[in-house]
């Protein structure tokens, strides 16, 4: 994409909407469902109907969100790095991906991890007093911007090795190709999962979940000069959107037949299991038809400039920096309500985005945060 191609508004509205999702998956965890968080008011429990609908939930976005981040922000990339030039555009990725993680990493991580510890009886200040002496590094979710910050070197790193992209505009690509990306992410995330399985950290990386976002991330640098973001039409999305929803009983059926609603441990995580392979596979048939069905629609319906999508649009990222603080503090703040998990976690999710993107807005109105946020 050239500096004269028209904005696409949709994909700004999709940042929005993933953000949003993002913090609304955190709270799923805060309330029973699977994965790692900084607060859990409600543990995992296969044998609760909340805790297994959550648990999905999370499964399904894990599946598809944080690739269609790495997707978009491939798209943008061949323009700024060409725009920019490496030297430019590499200071101002540090600028942008590297001071908010230290930031975040070195105070409100640290922070939060102090809040959540009140639930346990900790004091919150001498708590996160202690975490600054000891230069408590906790990434959280800004392991984004440092997987970005890393994606960003390769990328110019590849350029400066001579890769070039395609000038000849291409079509979408087809089905088979579709499938063989699947077939390839799928057999490389059972291959690293091998030695790093899904929920361990390296380097503050859950290198489990890595081939679909390589391989998204250099999709989207790929599609870019043919702007097949753009281009998604419904030949493309409704084939593969039927592909998802076939898929998305297959992983609770493979949990039932392997035990898990009975007491077992079934591991998806990694290894040589059929439960192991089922998960790798699951996640980029699932994955392709919700991240089609979304550019198709969003380009339909929401191309278009709108001032309340612009405003929610430019506090997204700072909304995404600031949502782990943000969610931890209103979960606790409402752990006394006696409701259902799954209606706290409508309510407490809400909140949450809401404060998170408000507080987004007045922290990019501050002196020179917009060079950053």
């Amino acid at each position: 994409m050239s500096k004269n191609t028209p904005r696409s508004y949709f994909l700004d509205r999709l940042r929005v909407v993933l953000t949003a999702l993002v913090i609304f998956h955190h709270c799923a965890i805060t309330y029973g469902g699977s994965g790692g968080w900084f607060y859990r008011e409600f543990p995992e429990n296969p044998n609760v109907s909340s805790s297994i609908t959550l648990t999905m939930l999370c499964s399904i976005n894990q599946a598809f969100f944080m690739g269609m981040f790495f997707l978009i922000a491939g798209y943008f990339t061949p323009a700024a790095f060409e725009r920019k030039g490496a030297k430019r555009y590499l200071a101002e990725r540090f600028i942008r991906l590297g001071l908010p993680l230290l930031v975040f990493g070195l105070l409100l991580g640290p922070m939060t991890d102090a809040m959540a510890d009140i639930s346990k009886g900790n004091d919150f200040w001498s708590g996160w007093l202690w975490r600054l002496e000891h230069f408590t590094f906790v990434a959280g979710p800004l392991w984004f911007a440092w997987a970005l910050l890393l994606f960003a070197l390769a990328y110019a790193a590849w350029r400066a090795l001579g890769g070039k992209h395609a000038n000849a505009v291409q079509p979408v690509p087809g089905h088979a190709h579709w499938l063989a990306a699947a077939l390839l992410v799928g057999a490389g995330a059972m291959l690293i999962r091998q030695w790093v399985p899904t929920g361990r950290n390296v380097w503050a990386l859950q290198l489990g979940y890595f081939s679909s976002y390589i391989m998204l991330f250099a999709l989207g640098c790929a599609a870019a000069r043919h702007r097949w973001l753009e281009r998604i039409e419904r030949q493309h999305a409704l084939p593969w959107f039927f592909i998802t929803l076939l898929a998305i009983p297959a992983l609770p059926l493979v949990a039932a037949l392997f035990g898990a609603f009975e007491g077992k441990s079934v591991n998806f995580n990694g290894g040589w299991s059929w439960p192991a392979a089922a998960y790798a596979f699951w996640e980029p048939l699932v994955a392709w038809g919700i991240i089609a069905l979304l550019l198709w629609q969003f380009r339909l319906r929401f191309n278009r400039p709108s001032p309340s999508w612009q405003r929610w649009s430019e506090a997204a990222y700072a909304a995404f920096i600031l949502h782990a603080p943000v969610l931890v503090a209103v979960s606790l703040a409402l752990r006394s309500w006696q409701a259902a998990p799954g209606l706290k976690f409508l309510v407490v999710g809400s909140l949450a985005v809401a404060a998170s993107f408000w507080l987004g807005r007045q922290l990019r109105a501050l002196p020179g945060m917009t060079r950053v946020l």
